[in-house]
């Protein structure tokens, strides 16, 4: 069972599913977020939608360069959440199939190419208090006490 986070579906309502794949891009003591200004403003992970014929990890690579306008490497499947949410873009009620990677950011090779978004540099603290979703945070929390129990370890 993969687990839910945000609201419950509403049993009278038909949810599209939508898979999207989505990344902690870790760097030194920071994480390259985006900021995402309409319809909401708020915080994210970098990534996106599945399109047709596309994989998860060629998503996830398209994805971060329109939002973020860097490339990523090494991308490495951690996990993955649903969250039952309208999304006002595209007028739909959807069941988001979240997949979570962890992606190495390479090179910036200019500013977002997708209109409306901000590329973030910012802690792991700061990231798990400004990240708009629940599922995106667990996932940081995750990340960060891995990162914790290494340092530990050196």
């Amino acid at each position: 069972m993969i687990r839910r986070f945000g609201d419950a579906p509403d049993a009278g309502r038909s949810y599209t599913l939508r898979t999207g794949a989505y990344a902690i891009l870790p760097l030194g003591d920071g994480l390259l977020l985006t900021h995402q200004d309409a319809p909401e403003p708020e915080v994210q992970l970098p990534g996106g939608g599945v399109d047709p014929g596309e994989s998860p990890v060629q998503a996830l690579i398209r994805e971060v360069y329109e939002e973020t306008g860097w490339r990523i490497a090494s991308a490495r499947r951690l996990g993955a959440y649903r969250r039952f949410t309208y999304m006002p873009e595209y007028d739909l009620w959807a069941e988001k199939l979240c997949l979570i990677y962890i992606a190495s950011p390479v090179r910036r090779y200019g500013p977002p190419l997708e209109p409306g978004h901000t590329a973030l540099w910012m802690g792991m603290d700061e990231a798990m208090s400004c990240l708009a979703n629940s599922g995106d945070r667990d996932f940081v929390a995750r990340f960060q006490s891995r990162i914790g129990i290494f340092q530990q370890r050196r």
